[in-house]
């Protein structure tokens, strides 16, 4: 009896600890940032009755980058380094859903029919748009490659997909009949004609090297160039002079 009354007791455990993660996951991938005060402009993209925050930078250049980035991530805190390290490209940080000002809360369809609509709109005023898509940024930024041409790609702390992060957190939970967001950038890389940098820390300890693995080993060689920044972890990559060379070497014209 003490058995069966284990296997009971351990099974509602593990249903209880199921039903948790399936309630509140978006709570574990999203972490909307404040709206903060700063001198820059902002444009409003309305889409599907929501209001994203964008800010721009250098306005009036030919070409032009949209940056997509982390979970928790305050996009405006890039400005400085972006105005002096791209003089010639215009540059539209994006606030998702929820974050920075923006309306509404952020889901998986959420950011990519905004990422389209944002990318349509800056199409029609530069000669060229490139991206930027950082840790969560890069399953937008995937998205959005293989749905519209643009001139070239930049993916900051990539993974595969979030459901195969989700697994390797959580390997004892069915993660694929529970998971609602998934990301799946390594399904979409077939589609992807841009040329494309990716960027990974040597000490990164959100991102498993298997899933960034995964993501390089489906891009054809022809498209794609792998840098690693030492001595970097996921949060500090972006402090490293090298991370900020690599950049601005992969955007000059």
């Amino acid at each position: 009896m003490k058995i069966e009354y284990l296997l009971i007791g351990s099974t509602a455990v593990y249903l209880f600890l199921c039903l948790l993660l399936y309630i509140f996951q978006r709570n574990l991938l999203y972490f909307p940032t404040n709206k903060y005060d700063h001198p820059y402009q902002e444009l409003t993209f309305n889409n599907e009755k929501e209001s994203i925050k964008v800010i721009v930078l250098n306005q009036g250049q030919s070409n032009s980058l949209i940056y997509f980035g982390g979970n928790a991530e305050a996009v405006v805190y890039n400005a400085p380094n972006y105005i002096e390290d791209f003089p010639n490209h215009t540059l539209y940080l994006v606030n998702y859903r929820g974050y920075g000002g923006s309306s509404g809360a952020p889901d998986e369809q959420g950011l990519y029919a905004d990422a389209l609509a944002i990318f349509d709109q800056v199409k029609t005023k530069h000669m060229t748009v490139s991206i930027i898509g950082r840790s969560l940024g890069t399953g937008v930024a995937t998205y959005l490659a293989a749905n519209r041409v643009i001139d070239k790609m930049v993916l900051v702390t990539p993974y595969d997909s979030i459901e195969n992060v989700a697994k390797s957190k959580f390997p004892i939970l069915p993660i694929s009949l529970l998971i609602k967001d998934k990301y799946n950038s390594v399904k979409r890389v077939q589609k992807i004609k841009a040329r494309t940098l990716i960027i990974y820390a040597e000490y990164d300890t959100v991102i498993k090297y298997k899933n960034v693995r995964k993501l390089i080993d489906a891009f054809p060689s022809s498209i794609r160039k792998v840098e690693i920044i030492k001595n970097a972890g996921h949060d500090d990559l972006s402090n490293k002079e090298r991370y900020r060379f690599l950049l601005k070497q992969f955007f000059l014209r």
